[in-house]
């Protein structure tokens, strides 16, 4: 019997192992779960605009932000809705189409935070957002979201230049 302690001491290690693998394999699994639900609700928050659906406005907190590429476009929702409305009256609004997202979040999933490269009609945009689960209903809403275009470093100083010169009229 003495020589068996190190087999079941093994044995035992080895059943451990194999249920901690488990078990990170499990929440994995979840993560992987929730990020394809949070990659759906951006997903269908820019469907929403394409189709010029009001259900965009909707995915915005009551409190939340939208920061646009202009540096005087920072839209807290409702004044965002009043703005963007002559859009929605069309049957695309804008159309943003993700090429790479990346997806964070708090432990308890409360809060989520994203950065997303976009294809659109003024080329490539870069964009970054935060979300929180609803309270009640398991869905999320866009407490802030900030969109810029995607400039090169090399034509950055062109750019700049173009910027200051329509400035200073």
């Amino acid at each position: 019997m003495k020589n068996m302690r190190p087999v079941i001491a093994l044995a035992a290690t080895i059943l451990l192992l194999v249920a901690a693998g488990a078990a990170l394999g499990q929440e994995a699994a979840g993560d992987a779960a929730f990020i394809t639900r949070v990659n759906a609700f951006v997903d269908e928050w820019h469907a929403d605009a394409a189709h010029a659906r009001l259900a965009y406005f909707d995915k915005i907190a009551p409190d939340g932000v939208y920061i646009g590429t202009d540096r005087t476009e920072r839209w807290p929702r409702d004044a965002f809705k009043a703005w963007a409305a002559r859009f929605f009256e069309r049957p695309s609004a804008w159309s943003f189409t993700a090429r790479q997202r990346n997806v964070a979040f708090t432990p308890d999933r409360t809060v989520i935070w994203f950065d997303e490269q976009l294809d659109s009609a003024m080329g490539v945009l870069q964009a970054s957002g935060v979300m929180r689960a609803r309270a009640g209903d398991g869905g999320f809403e866009i407490v802030h979201y900030q969109l810029s275009i995607a400039v090169p470093n090399d034509v950055q100083p062109k750019v700049s230049e173009l910027i200051k010169e329509f400035e200073s009229k």
